[in-house]
């Protein structure tokens, strides 16, 4: 027993320290990484390099369309001057369309900025093609000769002289070909991120006219962003009834296509934004995530639905749904619900244990608006998770108090049997049933509550909720690792602390809870295991200083309500509370060993 002990003690370092490695040897390089070239992408917003728009008046959805290569940089207030446009202005969002094409090329977020400054300059959303970042979407349609020249990228539109899209004010564009068939495209916005596209086209010519409709959203350079596993950027759609979700990477070595599917969604998804187009659902289409490269390199999530026939003298009417804005989780969850979207809200990455995070964000969330703040509330949602486990920890800590009050019985055992491991293994073992005694009774909460912790992770880490959200004192985004660090005394020396010796007054109280939460126990015999047992909480220490703030908090606070909790059912058992004991030994000196 004593040496199965001691395997897996040693198999907890072991998979502690290939979990510290990791973090300090790749996240926090690639995290650092990622600060820099987010303040090299800033530095360059007043130099935008010459882009243009990706496949000329060719059909979207084939690779087929030469973009033009790069020229001259304009500026971002050069490349919006170079078309016409029509302004947005809503509670949520300041931009324009582009009347070439009818795109979606210039949207900002009013109520996000760059960072936690509100003086900081509001998050940019789409672009227009010619800049360095640009992303898009559009509408448009594929037709024949019989059809003559149909909306697409280079169609350029008629709007009313001073139409501004607002909340409470629709803007209808028009366009008429030379067969005699007009378009006319009526844009609203409610009052978050969802504009509605409705075309009604009308054929006064003397022919039938086929054609197919086509959606994308396109986007030139890739994020620059540090790859985890936590957490889905890139493509992302439901086609059909199936959630389809590819990194930029695996679409640059290889297209995605779907099978022909009805209803659903596609588009780019961000850690906190996201573009999405949501096409007619009861039309059959054809749906790719795909990576360009002739010309200027972007990326495009396209759709092009069955082509449709409109007689002459008659008119139809088409309408697709735009989805570009902030990831708000009431917001995604009431779209999915007021348009009947499939599976919407997994625009959200809540992950493998979508069961269990969406409820723990709830409860957040609920909290949040009792109390304002999601600081307390991660606080209170620990109480709440602590109080359903309950049940589970008192087994444990019972269990704890079992092993304890047969440890003189141990002894004995030890003394009697000495170096034969299997014989003592076998008594152990009888002891443990004579006594009624589970020994791994103790673990099952513990790796119960492995999956809560992680939805916890997830949910401070994913929502945009968290984005910028303060608790109290130094600590303005819970979303981000503690700012403080002692290697420049808490900020009192003007320099900043490296990354792999950043160390925060929050790490180091959630170090502290752990360090007294362990000490509850006896320390153990076994070198081995004291060893670890007694740099644990270090290690956790240096390792959650990079995870974020909530995350830390919460894992102090829980270390908190467990030492209290333990304590109560300790005593509840009768068994003796070692803390007090076990720090004491830790500042008793040893005596010297005796010679002989």
């Amino acid at each position: 027993m004593m040496q199965n002990n001691r395997n897996y003690f040693i198999a907890i370092a072991l998979s502690v320290l290939i979990v510290l490695g990791w973090q300090f040897l790749y996240m926090n390089p690639r995290i650092e990484a990622q600060r820099k070239a987010e303040l090299a992408q800033k530095a360059q917003q007043k130099t935008e390099q010459m882009q243009t728009p990706a496949a000329g008046g060719a059909n979207p959805a084939q690779p087929n369309g030469t973009a033009p290569t790069a020229t001259t940089p304009p500026s971002l207030i050069d490349a919006l001057a170079k078309s016409p446009r029509v302004t947005i202005d809503t509670a949520a969002l300041a931009g324009s369309i582009n009347l070439v094409g009818a795109r979606l090329d210039d949207l900002k977020l009013k109520g996000y900025h760059e960072t936690v400054d509100d003086t900081s300059p509001i998050i940019t959303l789409f672009s227009p093609s010619e800049t360095k970042d640009g992303y898009f979407a559009e509408l448009g349609y594929i037709g024949d000769a019989a059809t003559g020249a149909v909306p697409g990228p280079s169609t350029v539109w008629t709007a009313p002289e001073g139409a501004k899209l607002t909340e409470k004010t629709p803007v209808t564009l028009t366009y008429t070909n030379d067969k005699g068939i007009t378009f006319a495209r009526t844009i609203s916005v409610d009052e978050h991120y969802m504009f509605t596209v409705t075309d009604k086209i009308t054929n006064a010519g003397q022919a039938a006219a086929a054609l197919s409709s086509y959606g994308r959203v396109t986007r030139y350079n890739k994020p620059a962003v540090a790859s985890t596993y936590v957490l889905h950027e890139g493509f992302i759609g439901v086609i059909g009834d199936s959630l389809i979700e590819s990194k930029y990477a695996a679409v640059e070595k290889e297209a995605v296509t779907p099978a022909t599917a009805t209803g659903g969604w596609l588009g780019i998804t961000d850690k906190y934004w996201a573009a999405t187009i949501i096409p007619p659902q009861q039309t059959p289409y054809d749906a790719r995530f795909t990576h360009f490269t002739d010309g200027q390199p972007r990326f495009q999530a396209d759709y092009k639905q069955n082509a449709v026939t409109v007689a002459p003298g008659q008119s139809l009417e088409l309408k697709n749904l735009v989805f570009a804005g902030a990831k708000e989780v009431p917001v995604i969850d009431g779209y999915e619900k007021t348009y009947e979207i499939p599976k919407f809200d997994r625009l959200i990455d809540w992950g493998w244990f979508y069961f269990l995070t969406k409820p723990m964000f709830r409860l957040m969330d609920f909290f949040f608006r009792y109390f304002g703040n999601f600081g307390v509330a991660i606080l209170m949602t620990t109480i709440v998770v602590k109080a359903l486990f309950f049940p589970l920890a008192s087994k444990q800590y019972a269990s704890m108090a079992n092993m304890k009050r047969v440890q003189p019985k141990m002894e004995e055992l030890k003394a009697k049997l000495g170096d034969d491991r299997m014989a003592l293994q076998q008594a152990t073992m009888q002891l443990y049933k004579d006594e009624k005694i589970n020994p791994i009774a103790g673990c099952w909460p513990i790796a119960l509550q492995i999956p809560i912790f992680f939805s916890l992770y997830k949910v401070i880490y994913i929502t945009i909720e968290m984005r910028h959200a303060p608790f109290f004192g130094w600590i303005q985004d819970l979303s981000a690792p503690d700012p403080t660090s002692f290697i420049n005394l808490f900020g009192l020396l003007p320099f900043a602390a490296p990354t792999f010796l950043h160390l925060g007054v929050w790490p180091l109280i959630m170090g502290v809870t752990m360090f007294l939460q362990m000490r509850m126990n006896p320390t153990p015999p076994d070198p081995t295991q004291a060893m670890i047992f007694n740099w644990m909480p270090l290690v956790f220490t240096f390792m959650l200083a990079s995870f974020p703030a909530g995350l830390v908090i919460y894992w102090a606070w829980n270390n908190t309500l467990s030492v209290i909790q333990q304590s109560v059912i300790m005593r509840r058992h009768g068994v003796k509370i070692e803390l007090f004991s076990n720090l004491k030994g830790l500042f008793k000196r040893k005596p010297a060993p005796t010679e002989k």
